[in-house]
């Protein structure tokens, strides 16, 4: 039996991360202590409060039956409310928000809800896999925006050309951004927002980072732009904010119009979340918040260690004020690849090359801030012995 995967399948290369496990297994085979700065997976445990909420969740029986697919009415209430505290924005938590199986899923699937086969969608370069992947799912193509360094990693909206602004369908963004780690101010998302008016585009802004942030710094929600909660939808995680990764469990806030079409494809793909994960996810949002706090000094104190201990080593960093991840350019001589495989092989150094998240990454590598002081005083000291 010859079995052959679909076009779409086979055009794509192979996922960014499960590529990186792939590598760095082979060099555990060899006995070398690895160090894995790669993927973005806190090594924080989930906060005590949480899990108790989980534990007593899971003990009712009525949450063992199908969840809605849009979720709890209680989850979904909680998201408003957290919105109007961190945010102060106002959202109708029945027709303006929906609860996801993690971001992951509903920025894979949104494309399905508005992108027709052959038609574009504008996507940073470099951006997290999921956005051109999605549209490609649908039968789209996505229309690279260069995230360059003159341009604090912000895309140049002038820079599209007419008839594509006109054409696309779907906008992606994502600040705190990764990989890059760069920061978006308000001034960016007005122009966002005439940008999509003036051009009939959906933005789509993944704000996964928002509550991982610095040196007093706090970041703005897309729908505090004047105008934003009538172009766009913004996606949220309870992963990186309250270190539950593992527990897949997101929601998206915006147009009513554009939260239902993501709804129609849920209610035809996938079931929703597991309520007692929802139970515990309420208990993350409306519970004391000295855990993020805890969280982000810890963040903050590694971040330090890394960005000095890089500068000292003669790379080319910018200490950045939100996200847990440091964007590195390569020394001369090196491409994304080649640095990120002598890291590999010669110092045990596991970080994701930049040309990984599009060509536009090329020159950078990332690491994120995903092990404690010590390792990361070791990797430091790592890449000295090894040099470059």
């Amino acid at each position: 039996m010859n079995i052959k995967k679909s076009n779409r399948l086979a055009s794509l290369p192979p996922y960014l991360f499960k590529e990186i496990d792939r590598q760095k297994e082979e060099v555990r085979q060899r006995g070398v202590d690895v160090i894995d700065l790669g993927v973005g997976d806190p090594d924080l445990p989930t906060p005590i409060h949480i899990i108790e909420a989980l534990n007593q969740a899971a003990l009712n029986h009525q949450n063992h039956r199908y969840p809605s697919y849009s979720g709890m009415d209680e989850f979904n209430q909680a998201v408003a409310r957290w919105y109007k505290r961190r945010f102060n924005v106002n959202l109708d938590a029945e027709k303006e928000v929906i609860t996801l199986i993690g971001s992951k899923e509903g920025i894979a699937h949104i494309p399905l809800a508005f992108i027709n086969p052959g038609d574009w969608a504008l996507v940073p370069s470099p951006c997290y896999p999921v956005y051109p992947t999605g549209v490609q799912f649908a039968g789209g193509n996505p229309y690279f925006m260069d995230l360059l360094k003159e341009n604090d990693f912000l895309p140049d909206l002038d820079a599209v050309p007419v008839e594509m602004a006109k054409n696309a369908k779907l906008m992606f963004l994502n600040y705190p951004n990764n990989p890059t780690s760069a920061i978006a101010k308000r001034e960016f998302f007005k122009n966002v927002v005439s940008f999509a008016k003036s051009n009939n585009i959906i933005v789509c802004h993944d704000a996964a980072y928002t509550e991982m942030a610095f040196d007093g710094y706090q970041p703005i929600s897309f729908l505090e732009a004047e105008g934003a909660s009538g172009v766009g939808i913004e996606f949220h995680s309870l992963s990186k904010t309250y270190n539950m990764t593992g527990w897949r469990l997101g929601f998206a806030v915006g147009r009513p119009e554009i939260i239902e079409g993501l709804g129609g494809i849920k209610s035809n793909i996938d079931s929703g979340a597991f309520q007692a994960i929802q139970i515990a996810g309420i208990a993350a949002l409306e519970g004391d918040q000295t855990c993020v706090q805890n969280m982000n000094k810890k963040y903050q104190e590694r971040r330090n260690i890394l960005v000095d201990g890089v500068i000292d080593l003669g790379l080319s960093v910018k200490k950045p004020k939100a996200t847990f991840y440091i964007w590195i350019e390569v020394p001369d001589g090196y491409t994304s690849a080649a640095f990120t495989t002598h890291l590999l092989t010669k110092g045990g150094i596991v970080v994701t090359p930049g040309n990984g998240f599009g060509s536009a990454g090329e020159g950078y590598v990332r690491m994120a801030l995903t092990v404690g002081k010590e390792r990361l005083k070791e990797v430091i000291e790592r890449i000295r012995a090894i040099g470059f």
